[in-house]
């Protein structure tokens, strides 16, 4: 992977996913069940009413479900079609715990996009690259969150 720009907050991961997916016509996200739908809702929500949008919990396909605008902001909808134009792999699914194989996670990927389709990564502190997934997954582009976090006291 090449680097190609760096920004702070949410505003570096949400503006360069809106101009990365902007000529997709249906985006489906890949995300680890729980942790990583928050982060599939808050990427839809910048492009909400533009694109048809899927979310697929593990690598279940087969349930995958429509993210759909909601009274409080996206939410998951009826079970649908994953087949896609652009894949969002969220980087939940590379971490050791969840169990994920990294040959079922590209496999999947092939089925969803027939073999040509854009592939963007979504992932805190390099967690595809700590887990060997550059090597097997064919990304376009990762976006790649680094955190520092706070804690304050009175």
């Amino acid at each position: 992977m090449k680097f190609v720009s760096k920004k702070d907050a949410l505003s570096g991961i949400l503006n360069p996913f809106r101009e990365l997916v902007k000529d997709s016509k249906k985006i489906t996200f890949i995300g680890s069940v729980g942790f990583c739908t928050p982060f599939a809702e808050l990427m839809a929500y910048v492009i909400r009413g533009t694109k048809e949008m899927v979310y697929i919990a593990g690598l279940d396909a087969e349930h995958a479900r429509e993210i759909i605008p909601g009274t409080h902001g996206m939410q998951l909808g009826e079970e649908t079609d994953p087949h896609a134009d652009t894949i969002v792999v969220l980087g939940g699914l590379a971490m050791p715990k969840i169990g994920v194989d990294v040959a079922d996670m590209k496999k999947l990927i092939e089925e969803l996009t027939g073999g040509d389709g854009l592939i963007i990564g979504s992932c805190f502190m390099g967690i595809f690259e700590r887990s060997g997934w550059y090597e097997h997954i064919n990304f376009d582009y990762v976006l790649n969150s680094i955190i520092d976090n706070e804690l304050w006291k009175r």
